[in-house]
């Protein structure tokens, strides 16, 4: 997403540096409004640690293990996007599996804030690997459309402005190739004041009853100058995962002032980019404190697609050359890529025979690793441009029909995206799903309304352990309000 605005889970996207320089070594700032690569001691910048932002979030690294127990649970072999770990990080993936493997029904969900008129690459990266989860599973998806967000959070922009945007990025990603029979697509100031969002409402109000003003400051950095908007918009970016905000998809009353239990209790799947993980803790952390509880949303964080100029480098509306948008023409793209890519070449063509080039952080070859899907032409790549075998201007080259190749098919696609289709994708209604055909472990068996939590003995617990597992809840909750308040 753009400078300092929260990136709706969807925009998952790109990764927002400086480029002033600096007098000394800064550690990288990741949060949904500000991303900020580490510098050295000289102010050049640096890579971002993935590894240590995981660590600092208590993330899991997504291994081979899991990979392949994904693949044999469904039966497909895991995107690149995750073989390359580009996809690197999870909460709870595991259990996700778990539910598949029993057939059961999970909420597939994801979104955007939009800030311009067309997407670029790096916007359109977490949508095509949503479209492959969907495909893979076979479950409801949910793409919500954040205008009310982008309006709070960025002081230039008026209100039919980011709407209108919301309609053309909702064009662009229905160009993705999302089934519409699965797929509710919300731009929510449509959906607010629709009618059909009285259960998400609803939600929204009970979990901001939960939250108070310390744990969001503790979350997002938020201080006395930030508009009392962007504090409530947490919220409703938190509920938007509860299944329960969504009755009409599956089939129930949307009118009703009760919510379902069950509904609440469905599990919830986000692909997203590690920047938003904040808000996703809060859910965690929170959603369970529902009146009906809501099992921990789990989450796929991806890395950052980086600009053109390279690690650190600004993908801005206000700089077209950062980035190659989906509107580029086939001229655009190759001059953007020839004369704004960085390379990790040498500086003249007799060294880089010699000493060889740096596919690390050559961009163009990096762009080729999100694009092309064969694993051994992609390893093939860096290695001949390691040895100097491989020019810049080839690797630019490759780079450029990769992208003019993904562009153009885009570009058709979209043209063919009438406001007939889009009403269809936003028009509240039953979706339609299979999940998996061949559940291989049996559905767990539901606990009743009137169940007592069993004790260590296995036993049902008396109303005194009730009391004390309660008091013992509370207590860690007002721990972690008071952690929350000394970060703010």
């Amino acid at each position: 997403m753009t400078e300092p605005e929260p990136p709706s889970v969807a925009a998952l996207s790109l990764a927002e540096t400086a480029t002033l320089s600096v007098a000394k070594a800064t550690e990288q700032e990741i949060n949904p409004w500000d991303v900020q690569a580490a510098t050295d001691e000289a102010g050049n910048v640096l890579a971002f640690d993935y590894k240590a932002i995981s660590e600092k979030w208590n993330t899991k690294l997504i291994d081979d293990a899991l990979l392949e127990r994904f693949e044999r649970v469904t039966g497909h072999k895991p995107h690149r996007w995750l073989r390359r770990r580009l996809f690197f990080s999870h909460r709870d993936l595991e259990l996700i599996l778990d539910i598949y493997e029993r057939g059961e029904t999970f909420l597939l969900y994801t979104g955007r804030g939009p800030s311009s008129d067309s997407m670029h690459i790096g916007h359109t990266i977490p949508f095509e690997f949503t479209k492959w989860l969907q495909d893979v599973f076979d479950v409801p998806l949910v793409i919500m459309l954040t205008d009310d967000e982008k309006y709070l959070f960025k002081e230039k922009l008026e209100q039919e402005e980011v709407y209108q945007y919301a309609r053309d990025n909702a064009k662009d990603i229905i160009s993705i190739g999302f089934d519409v029979k699965k797929t509710f697509i919300y731009i929510d100031s449509e959906f607010f004041t629709s009618g059909w969002n009285r259960h998400f409402s609803l939600n929204t109000t009970e979990f901001e009853k939960l939250i108070n003003n310390n744990q969001v400051r503790g979350a997002f950095g938020f201080d006395g100058s930030t508009n009392i908007g962007s504090n409530a918009f947490a919220a409703k970016q938190c509920v938007a995962a509860f299944a329960s905000s969504y009755p009409f998809i599956f089939g129930e009353d949307h009118t009703t002032y009760k919510r379902s239990k069950e509904l609440a209790a469905m599990p919830c799947l986000i692909p997203c980019a590690i920047d938003q993980d904040p808000y996703f803790r809060l859910v965690r952390d929170n959603c369970q404190r529902m009146m009906f509880p809501s099992p921990k949303p789990a989450l796929i964080h991806s890395k950052f697609l980086t600009a053109l100029q390279g690690a650190g480098g600004k993908m801005s509306a206000s700089n077209p050359n950062s980035a190659i948008y989906m509107s580029d023409t086939e001229k655009q793209i190759k001059n953007k890529i020839n004369k704004h890519a960085f390379s990790g070449g040498q500086e003249t063509l007799e060294l880089h025979r010699e000493l060889g080039g740096n596919p690390d952080i050559d961009v163009p070859y990096q762009y080729l690793t999100y694009f092309e899907d064969d694993d051994e032409k992609i390893a093939k790549f860096a290695e001949d441009y390691r040895k100097g075998e491989i020019l810049t201007g080839e690797m630019k080259k490759e780079c450029i029909t990769m992208m003019t190749a993904y562009v153009k098919q885009f570009q058709e696609a979209r043209a063919k995206v009438t406001d007939e289709m889009l009403a269809e994708f936003t028009r509240p209604r039953k979706l339609e799903w299979k999940g998996n055909p061949n559940p291989t472990k049996p559905k767990e068996e539901k606990p009743k309304d009137d169940a007592v939590p069993l004790g260590e003995d296995g036993k049902p617990m008396t109303k005194n352990q009730l009391k004390k597992l309660a008091k013992a809840a509370e207590t860690e909750r007002k721990k972690k309000e008071k952690e929350a308040a000394k970060k703010a």
